[in-house]
């Protein structure tokens, strides 16, 4: 039996779960710095760090009580060290590597896209997670806001990147068209609510299916969306704001002719479509058993219910609850790479761009 307590701090959630035998979730804490970043429309960096600082200690403490164990319980300390912002990765893993040194506990470093993939494993309804394992190889579609990915899952710890984005990753351009329709921040839940009430065919906009096979720009639709909104600014008479000053052309919701729930709509089946299917080329052209979803934008409804349909295997998605940020997906990767012998030193350092897959020489 084999208990790990997991560490995740690589953004703007400070988190700290428990997980014993892989399955059993018995602990998963997320304090949340939402309400603190969203006066500046994204996570800002030093605030973030030192926020993590402040909840560190509470979270793991609160982990511990919730799974009602000591430290005596613990096998192994599993933490995030890339990709990341630097300041908030240092503060969870320095607390993990102080924790497992005093304790004498191994240490597990874990890459956080490897842990978004890992959560399609954690507990759907109740502690229990799902006893079998998706069948191999699996095509996984990781979609953040700061990353876009198609990754070939051929085993456990055994990666093939197909593709990504080559700009703006899916939930960056949610926030940042969220910003620019004047509808606030995360812009992922926002526009899905707003889009609940609009025609999605309202407005044509790219779905920049020809940049590479596997790849993904969402640069061109953010620009398109922009061009909409100036347009209008021109007929009422506004300034016009510059692209890289999109939060200067926000539009006024009370006072335009726009249908923002039109504009959300078309947008968001925008990203969709093109997610969809770069998703399906990649999951026939390597036969995949199993696609998998991961990552924040991967509680989008629209998402989930699209790229379902437009599959012929099965597709295993996490509970909405764990595709943001959380230290239960940590717990699971860490888990199996306890089990594959894998452990890192007291040395291990911060990797803010972290790749899943290294760069081949």
């Amino acid at each position: 039996m084999t208990t790990i307590l997991a560490i995740e701090s690589s953004c703007d959630e400070t988190a700290a779960a428990i997980l014993r035998d892989g399955r059993e979730l018995l602990a998963n804490v997320v304090a949340s710095q939402i309400e603190l970043h969203k006066e500046y429309g994204g996570v800002f960096p030093e605030m973030a760090s030192r926020q993590h600082i402040v909840a560190i200690t509470p979270v793991v403490r609160q982990a511990l009580e919730q799974a009602a164990l000591d430290w005596s319980d613990i096998d192994a300390i599993a933490a995030v060290h890339g990709p990341g912002l630097a300041g908030s990765l240092l503060v969870g893993l320095n607390a993990a590597k102080a924790l497992a040194y005093a304790r004498g506990l191994p240490l597990v470093g874990v890459n956080h896209l490897e842990a978004h993939i890992y959560a399609n494993w954690l507990p759907t309804a109740d502690r229990d997670a799902p006893t079998s394992t998706p069948p191999f190889p699996q095509v996984c579609l990781i979609v953040s806001g700061g990353h876009t990915d198609l990754v070939l899952v051929r085993d456990h710890h055994d990666y093939v990147r197909l593709g990504g984005t080559v700009d703006d990753a899916a939930g960056e351009a949610f926030d940042k068209v969220a910003r620019l329709l004047g509808l606030g921040y995360p812009g992922g839940p926002v526009i899905q609510k707003t889009a609940e009430s609009g025609d999605d065919s309202a407005f044509r906009f790219p779905r920049a299916l020809r940049v590479g096979d596997y790849d993904f720009s969402f640069s061109g639709l953010k620009t398109a969306v922009l061009r909409v909104v100036q347009e209008q600014q021109r007929q009422e008479g506004h300034a016009i704001a510059k692209e890289q000053k999109l939060s200067h052309a926000a539009i006024d919701a009370d006072s335009s002719d726009l249908s923002i729930p039109d504009l959300a709509a078309s947008f968001q089946a925008a990203v969709v479509d093109a997610l969809v299917a770069k998703t399906v080329a990649a999951a026939e052209d390597f036969g995949a058993a199993t696609v998998l979803l991961a990552g924040g934008v991967a509680a989008n409804t629209r998402l989930r219910q699209e790229i379902v349909k437009a599959l012929p295997v099965p597709v295993r998605m996490p509970p909405i609850r764990y595709c943001t940020d959380n230290a239960g997906m940590v717990a699971v990767a860490g888990h199996y790479r306890y089990l594959s012998g894998l452990r890192s030193g007291l040395d291990l350092d911060v990797v803010p761009n972290l790749k899943l897959v290294p760069d081949t020489p």
